[in-house]
């Protein structure tokens, strides 16, 4: 499914990218992962040729928006789980302090799956397919 929004251009890239300041809605306040309570900046496809200034409508896939959340928020969950399983596991084979390492393996995958969100974006960010594309010129 694909959902369209509406924004403002601020800012055109050369290689047809542009900023775009879009208003929040009820789903982004209710959230509250992204900085600030009224607006947000993202980087839109701009194959027409909009300018800045310009009110703009931009359609987002909600596929992406769900792996997205999914990379962000389930990933790390399952990942400190994982890492205090193994951590428990390893204790019991080296017959050392379970405790211990349960809080170590918890930590060393945490820390692991904020490096795949890290590389997530930067994925995200390049592939044409996941960044929004402005579709027409509203104003």
């Amino acid at each position: 499914m694909i959902k369209e929004e509406e924004g403002l251009i601020i800012e055109i890239f050369d290689n047809n990218i542009a900023k775009v300041k879009v208003g929040r809605h009820n789903e982004c306040k209710n959230c509250g992962a992204c900085p600030g309570d009224n607006s947000l900046v993202i980087e839109a496809k701009n194959p027409i040729g909009a300018k800045g200034g310009q009110r703009v409508s931009f359609q987002m896939k909600d596929t992406n928006m769900i792996m997205a959340a999914f990379v962000v928020y389930i990933v790390p969950l399952i990942a400190v789980v994982i890492g205090v399983f193994v951590g428990q596991v390893l204790a019991k084979i080296l017959g050392y302090s379970v405790r211990y390492f349960q809080i170590g393996g918890g930590i060393i995958t945490f820390v692991l799956s904020l490096l795949n969100i890290k590389r997530f974006d930067k994925f995200a960010h390049n592939n044409d397919k996941m960044q929004p594309v402005i579709t027409h010129n509203i104003s």
